[in-house]
């Protein structure tokens, strides 16, 4: 039985990450919900509007790996603290950015510091819980991050409505703070299995180098300079293996792609579920606002019903993960998912808001679904000195699918609307593009069932 010491630190344990898996998220939905109001400001057009959000998610994957690994090197709360220090500071200085570039800067420091925090709770999490109550813990963070996303939409939209895009940034402030209050006062001792091991600096700068290059070529397609960066990008992470397959203490661990099935085809389906739809909250924002004419805080209340859903069920689906098969019920979430997008694809500019409803219903109990156990099945695969690298790996995979899924998304306005604003003279090519992009979405997600079921049992 456990000791009541290490019942304290458990619950301790979950307080401090579940606040800091909260905010994240929260900046994250609430931005979504405040780009048509910061486009108004600052007369961007839908691909700068797309990079207001990428930019965090691109220097989150940038970063999370390395830091990650980093993590299990110096200490996890070392790191975990040092990221919410960054992400508050950015936070603050996004709210009083003069334009949308310099917004876009300071969005790149709060991704830095999103990898800082994001690279080390769940690894804090698995450190301390032991297997049979991993997945009951996990689906609480998970749980607080949806929650994060639920009230994005609904505060976002409050915010933006009565003070403006700003309060977004501003209201985050506090939580920041709070968050590393909680962490001094409840984390006590460090974690740090890989101590006195190198850092990969040079397999670092490769991995930023290629994910850089493959994003921004990404976000040009289909002109010239986009292809040469993508296929840039593509060698880079060529590259990248290779050196990585050499090195004593890599930066991402390429073995266990190779040797441990579970978790490599876990993040091959955590990778494919996000590239299919983290876009979905950016795309229906864009759509509730510009087509049917809802504001910020009607589009909030509408987008608030998935991720309510899942922040109810996510820890429901960790502890039934901790029972049964994580990998079949990951599996049958990625399957609603796909369903929904589908069905998603029919939307047009005379669909009724009880068209999406249901769907939204659909996602959230999907992703709920997937995400928890899928965690699960990744965080209890590996060994205790790589648990930093394991939630660095898994949270780079969310971070490149959602880029790719906002990459998709920057494509194929790129290609109906190009660099103009989305106004009523081009909502026919808006439309067009948003049918496109669900399509291409379902695809993706169904694809995603194979590569779920194809990790074999996770017990």
């Amino acid at each position: 039985m456990k000791s009541v010491s290490g019942k304290s630190l458990e619950r301790a344990t979950l307080v401090v990450t579940s606040f800091a898996a909260f905010v994240t998220p929260f900046i994250g939905s609430a931005t979504n919900i405040a780009l048509p109001s910061i486009g108004k400001e600052f007369s961007a057009n839908a691909v700068m509007l797309s990079w207001v959000a990428t930019s965090f998610l691109l220097s989150a994957a940038v970063f999370l790996a390395p830091f990650g690994r980093l993590a299990d090197i110096v200490g996890r709360k070392r790191i975990f603290n040092l990221g919410l220090a960054i992400f508050t500071l950015a936070s603050f200085f996004c709210a009083f950015s003069p334009n949308i570039k310099f917004l876009i800067i300071w969005r790149i420091v709060q991704g830095m510091g999103g990898a800082l925090i994001f690279g080390t709770a769940m690894a804090i999490i698995t450190s301390v819980f032991p297997r049979e109550k991993r997945g009951k813990a996990l689906g609480i963070v998970v749980a607080s991050v949806y929650t994060g996303l639920t009230l994005g939409p609904f505060i976002g939209g409050f915010l933006t409505k009565t003070w403006g895009w700003e309060g977004i940034f501003l209201f985050t402030v506090p939580l920041g703070l709070i968050s590393i209050i909680l962490s001094f006062i409840y984390f006590k001792e460090e974690w740090a299995d890989a101590k006195g091991e190198k850092f990969d600096w040079k397999g670092s700068i490769i991995y930023g180098f290629a994910i850089i290059s493959l994003m921004y070529g990404f976000s040009k397609l289909p002109e010239l300079h986009g292809i040469f960066f993508t296929v840039t990008g593509i060698l880079g992470i060529v590259a990248f293996v290779y050196f990585e397959k050499r090195q004593e203490f890599p930066v991402i661990n390429i073995q266990l792609f190779q040797h441990n099935r579970i978790f490599a085809f876990s993040n091959y389906a955590a990778l494919i579920n996000y590239s299919a739809t983290f876009a979905i909250g950016f795309l229906l924002s864009l759509y509730l606002q510009y087509i049917k004419g809802l504001n910020p805080l009607e589009a909030g209340r509408i987008l608030v019903i998935q991720p309510l859903l899942m922040a109810i069920f996510s820890p429901i689906t960790g502890r039934l993960s901790d029972r049964i098969d994580a990998g079949k019920v990951a599996s049958v979430g990625m399957a609603l998912i796909s369903a929904g997008l589908f069905v998603l694809a029919f939307i047009g500019s005379n669909s009724s808001i009880w068209f999406i409803v249901p769907i939204l219903i659909v996602f959230g109990i999907g992703y709920a679904l997937f995400s928890s156990p899928n965690s699960n099945a990744i965080m209890s695969s590996v060994e205790k000195k790589y648990y930093g690298i394991a939630s660095g790996t898994v949270g780079t995979m969310r971070l490149i699918g959602q880029m790719s899924s906002m990459g998709i998304a920057m494509m194929i306005f790129s290609i109906f609307i190009g660099k103009a604003e989305i106004n009523p003279s081009n909502y026919t090519e808006f439309i067009h593009s948003i049918r496109t992009a669900f399509l291409i979405f379902a695809v993706l997600c169904f694809i995603g069932i194979f590569f779920s079921l194809a990790r074999g049992k996770s017990k």
